[in-house]
């Protein structure tokens, strides 16, 4: 099973952190929330959801971990003004391993310098910075480019979700050191009651 690095920092979106968390974990993959310091106490935007960072960004290899997401919200905003999370990015990406992000997600990619060619979506407001920075932006409700899954909006969560888990289904494991701990967020104040959607998402 994979190993998700989760960047989260203040203010995300509550149900962009909470649902494809929780497709994650119940596919059996780990998933640890990586923030500014460890034991940090994050609250998403709309109150809803109250998390605690399981590992510091200082404490955090990018190569030992299989995939990347980024929750949009405020958080991207808070995360791109610290440079630690925008070095982790650039050297995760260099893996060539699954990235993904949704809504004000992309804002890390285009602080780390790499949306240039790639093509792909955001909020709309995002959609319009990424252009401005090179990319081929698509108005869908997800966008597959080589390694990069993004989406749009929380009305995207379940196809991108289900985007990622394929997209992790078909990468090679990486050899694995040691077993972290599964991440416990706590604070959990809503349940989401979407059902996944069978969607084939082959070339």
């Amino acid at each position: 099973m994979a190993r998700v690095a989760l960047l989260l920092g203040q203010e995300f979106e509550d149900s962009e952190f909470r649902v494809p968390y929780d497709r994650l974990r119940e596919a059996g993959h780990t998933v640890e929330i990586i923030g500014a310091e460890s034991g940090e106490e994050l609250t998403g935007h709309k109150g809803k959801e109250k998390v605690r960072a399981d590992r510091s960004i200082e404490d955090v290899p990018p190569d030992t971990y299989d995939a990347l997401f980024i929750p949009g919200g405020q958080s991207p905003a808070h995360l791109r003004d610290d440079a630690r999370f925008v070095e982790f990015v650039k050297r995760f990406d260099a893996t060539k391993r699954p990235v993904a992000a949704i809504c004000h997600g992309p804002q890390l990619l285009i602080t780390a310098g790499l949306v240039r060619g790639r093509k792909m979506t955001g909020w709309r407001t995002v959609q319009e910075e990424l252009r401005s920075n090179g990319a081929h932006v698509v108005d869908e409700e997800v966008v597959l480019d080589g390694n990069w899954i993004t989406s749009r909006q929380p009305s995207d969560l379940e196809i991108f979700s289900h985007a990622l888990l394929r997209t992790l289904e078909s990468t090679p494991e990486r050899e694995e050191e040691e077993e972290p701990a599964r991440a416990q967020p706590g604070g959990r104040t809503q349940a989401p009651g979407m059902s996944a959607r069978d969607r084939d998402f082959g070339d």
